[in-house]
């Protein structure tokens, strides 16, 4: 297992990377534009297409795990301490469906590594980890959690070894780095005892940022969670904003990115931007989109929120 001394020797070279091509199909490319665009219903037909085409590769299934994903964790969301969020498990079936995916896109990736390892397999398999560590950290199962994020950190940095270029790896490896930092005192000790290795904020950052401006497939995702996180754990508001902003910007028909962002300006006491932001959430749920009932309902509390703040 590589350390944070390979880690980085790895970052050195990332500010000059050029993403590596990974020839997704035109299928993919589309669907990744519908799905962030706040259309994951019309984005799955065209995952479930290459599926149907590839069914020994796991990008179908990875993508289509993504798609779900992101209605699970939209339905899940709630506003708690102020911060919206997906802060307990989602439905249990959803979920079931979800990791099946996940682990199908993981095993296919592996067994295509046993046959001849790539650089573009070993970050399929770190993808399928990362996606199981999502729905596995909202069960609050923590251990397979950390297992899962290991066995991702691991093919993340197969990954680079073999393909330096590959810089979508660097996703798993920056939120890898900034949550193993961010861990309760309880965690810390289960991390030792399960010989976790460590993991350091400042990097994590630095390799979501390589990730967000030149990864091919995890650039949003690297983008979103570094705005999330940012909030959450670092109250860095202002800077939040920032790395949000060209997401709200590209996908204005995304209600969970502008409920995020109306979020951070509400955070800012920016009332009348946030409100801007919640009544455009709202406008959109109105239309019977994603998880439209749950987004209107967080749109009401926020804006009820901002209300009672003027009132006084």
């Amino acid at each position: 297992m590589l350390g944070l001394f390979a880690i980085a020797a790895l970052m050195a070279c990332a500010p000059g990377l050029r993403a590596s091509q990974l020839d997704l199909p035109a299928e993919a490319t589309e669907g990744l534009r519908l799905l962030y665009g706040g259309q994951p219903d019309q984005a799955l037909p065209l995952f479930q297409k290459i599926e149907q085409e590839q069914p020994e590769s796991p990008l179908g299934y990875l993508l289509e795990a993504e798609a779900r994903w992101w209605t699970i964790y939209c339905e899940a969301c709630e506003i708690r301490w102020g911060f919206v969020d997906a802060w307990k498990a989602p439905d249990a079936a959803a979920g079931d469906a979800y990791l099946a995916l996940a682990e199908k896109a993981t095993q296919l990736a592996e067994t295509a590594i046993a046959k001849n390892d790539t650089a573009e397999m070993e970050l399929y398999a770190g993808m399928g980890y990362l996606l199981q560590a999502r729905i596995l950290g909202l069960r609050q199962e923590r251990r397979a959690t950390a297992r899962a994020g290991v066995a991702g950190r691991d093919h993340f940095l197969r990954c680079l070894s073999l393909d330096p270029q590959m810089a979508d790896a660097y996703t798993g490896l920056g939120l890898y780095n900034y949550y193993v930092d961010t861990l309760s005192a309880m965690a810390r000790v289960l991390r030792f005892f399960m010989g976790v290795p460590g993991g350091d904020k400042r990097v994590g950052i630095q390799q979501l940022r390589t990730a967000m401006e030149q990864g091919e497939l995890t650039s949003v995702e690297a983008r979103f969670y570094l705005a999330k996180n940012l909030r959450t754990y670092d109250f860095q508001y202002a800077q939040a904003a920032d790395v949000l902003a060209p997401l709200v910007r590209k996908y204005p028909g995304n209600p969970v990115f502008l409920l995020l962002m109306g979020n951070l300006e509400a955070e800012l006491a920016q009332n009348e931007s946030a409100a801007a932001y919640f009544h455009s959430a709202e406008q959109i749920a109105a239309t019977g989109g994603v998880c439209s009932e749950r987004v209107s309902e967080l749109a009401r509390q926020f804006l009820g929120t901002i209300s009672a703040q003027a009132g006084h």
